[in-house]
């Protein structure tokens, strides 16, 4: 089976509009934290933060170590290695050869 992706982020200096810009012209629903719902995006759990502008996509895997290690055999190169969030996520953040930006998620770990 092939590893799925489970969340997304986007990110800006202006998380409220943000919020705003894909809550009304997408229909999601972005609730408490600014969690956006599984069921207004076709599926897929996502969030938005106030940092940098930036997109991030979390693929599920069984064990974050072991991919990250073969993902440093295949070029990438780890940005924040596992880490847990009680209650929340197990989460690592790695960049592509092409230096795109990426996360991964212990399958099991997050709470929808």
């Amino acid at each position: 089976m092939s590893d799925p992706i489970v969340y997304f982020e986007l990110a800006g200096l202006d998380a409220g509009k943000l919020r705003e810009f894909y809550g009304d012209l997408f229909g999601w629903d972005i609730g408490i934290g600014n969690a956006i719902s599984a069921a207004s995006t076709g599926g897929l759990n996502g969030g938005i933060r106030q940092d940098p502008a930036e997109k991030v996509l979390y693929i599920g895997v069984p064990d974050i170590k072991l991919r990250l290690e073969d993902i440093e055999i295949a070029g990438g190169v780890t940005v924040l290695p596992r880490t847990e969030v009680p209650g929340v996520v197990t989460f690592a953040l790695f960049r592509d050869p092409a230096g795109n930006l990426m996360g991964l998620a212990e399958l099991g770990s997050f709470q929808h």
